[in-house]
């Protein structure tokens, strides 16, 4: 995955004060371009006329922008922002400032006169992937949207086996995934991803690791060290393979086939920044990427479980595959073998407390749509086995179960310790997907 390439130009009209209005752009662009998480391509001259917007919009094909940001510093030509929309094709901010003070009774900018043109312009036009921004500092929320779009649409992703037995709410059509984002499934067998070499220096590093990282008493040495060369061969086969993200079919075969079920690996990978989803679920491993563009580096792909409506909570429980990193540094994180006749060896520990949010890109009826909830993890005693938090929603939970289960969202949430909400308002609408959250109705009690 790579940054996001977003151009920005100024567009005035000399009728108003554009030299002040220019001046301003570049003492706001230089701002903006502060940021070194995004590849900016600032178009260096004012575009006031036809010509000039072709010209510019040459400019932008020829860096490969994926998103393209309108400065209305004045009121400008109707004609600019849709000669750049039609050459360029990427979704579009359009930024108006806000007016200065009056100078002799002449309006100085009428910037956001210039937006309403554009937009007007725009949505007539058939454009319904614009944004529209007034204000002296950029969106970030849009930022954020696009970078989670660029994200998407660049990442490689790989599909371990295929879903888990059963599970058909997760399988995918890989041409709509494609139509929608542009994602090119690559297909792998078990054997590839868990078959690879492993030298015994490299078991004895990872072996220490985990000692370091778990309470292991629960385990037989044989199995301490399969989770070793396990997180060995998975990262060696990503790197090798080149791929961003990978979803696992994790059961019914792995355990019996290798000895120890992928869960611990999964948690300690994802500690390093490795994006892994369990079970198949391909687009629970897209969401995974979308979070991680948002700004959560550990993300946890989780079941609504333990759902409590008396006491308003659920718990966000997996069977033990969350980043190790989450922990609440208070209960006993240890590795169990509670499952797969004693070969499940999963992570068990309470994610820490915090601000939090939920997020799924989900596919129905042919349609794509996002999930997206907010709320808090709240402190609680480690009383189960699996990795999980208890969280309270901002709507209460029986909302979310109903909005949930009436719209056929699958069984797999991936949850994050940042909240994005506007950003994933921006990327539904620039991907044109539904977006599905508590606040509606649908279901009737």
């Amino acid at each position: 995955m790579r940054k996001p390439r977003i151009g920005i130009v100024c567009t005035v009209r000399k009728t108003f004060d554009y030299v002040t209005a220019f001046e301003l752009y570049q003492e706001r662009t230089a701002k903006v371009m502060q940021d070194d998480s995004v590849e900016w391509v600032n178009y260096p001259e004012m575009v006031i006329e036809q010509a000039d917007a072709i010209k510019a919009s040459d400019y932008f094909i020829d860096h490969h922008v994926d998103a393209l940001i309108i400065v209305s510093a004045t009121f400008h030509l109707g004609h600019l922002a849709l000669i750049m929309n039609n050459k360029v094709r990427v979704p579009l901010l359009l930024w108006g400032y806000d007016e200065l003070p009056y100078n002799g009774g002449k309006i100085r900018l009428n910037a956001v006169c210039g937006v309403n043109l554009n937009a007007s312009n725009l949505y007539k036009g058939g454009n319904d992937q614009f944004i529209v921004h007034v204000g002296n500092e950029i969106d970030s929320d849009w930022v954020k949207a696009i970078k989670m779009m660029v994200a998407l649409k660049t990442t490689k992703i790989g599909l371990i086996g295929h879903h888990a037995d059963g599970f058909y709410n997760v399988g995918v059509d890989e041409l709509h995934i494609y139509s929608e984002m542009g994602v090119l499934l690559q297909h792998y067998e078990l054997s590839q991803f868990f078959g690879g070499e492993a030298s015994e220096e490299e078991i004895a590093v990872e072996r220490e690791n985990v000692l370091k990282l778990f309470d292991v008493k629960k385990l037989s040495d044989e199995q301490v060290t399969k989770v070793a060369k396990l997180v060995v061969v998975a990262s060696k086969f990503m790197k090798q393979e080149g791929v961003d993200v990978v979803a696992i079919r994790c059961w019914p075969e792995f355990a019996k086939t290798f000895g120890v079920s992928p869960c611990a690996m999964m948690s300690i990978l994802q500690s390093r920044n490795m994006l892994l989803a369990c079970e198949g679920d391909v687009e629970a491993a897209l969401s995974m990427v979308a979070v991680k563009a948002a700004g959560e580096e550990t993300p946890f792909m989780a079941d609504l479980s333990q759902v409590n409506y008396q006491e308003n909570y659920a718990l966000l429980w997996h069977d033990g595959v969350a980043p190790c990193n989450l922990w609440d540094g208070v209960c006993n994180r240890s590795l169990e073998t509670y499952f797969a006749g004693g070969k499940g060896v999963t992570a068990d520990f309470v994610l820490h407390s915090g601000d939090m949010s939920i997020l799924r890109i989900d596919t129905a009826r042919g349609k794509t749509r996002i999930f997206y909830e907010e709320g808090t993890a709240v402190p609680m005693d480690k009383l189960l086995s699996g990795t999980y938090a208890k969280v309270i929603f901002d709507h209460h939970i029986s909302k979310v179960i109903d909005t949930v289960v009436y719209t056929g969202v699958a069984h797999h949430v991936i949850m994050g310790y940042v909240q994005y909400r506007q950003a994933m308002l921006y990327l539904a609408r620039i991907m044109n997907w539904e977006v599905i959250d508590a606040s509606k109705e649908y279901f009737n009690r």
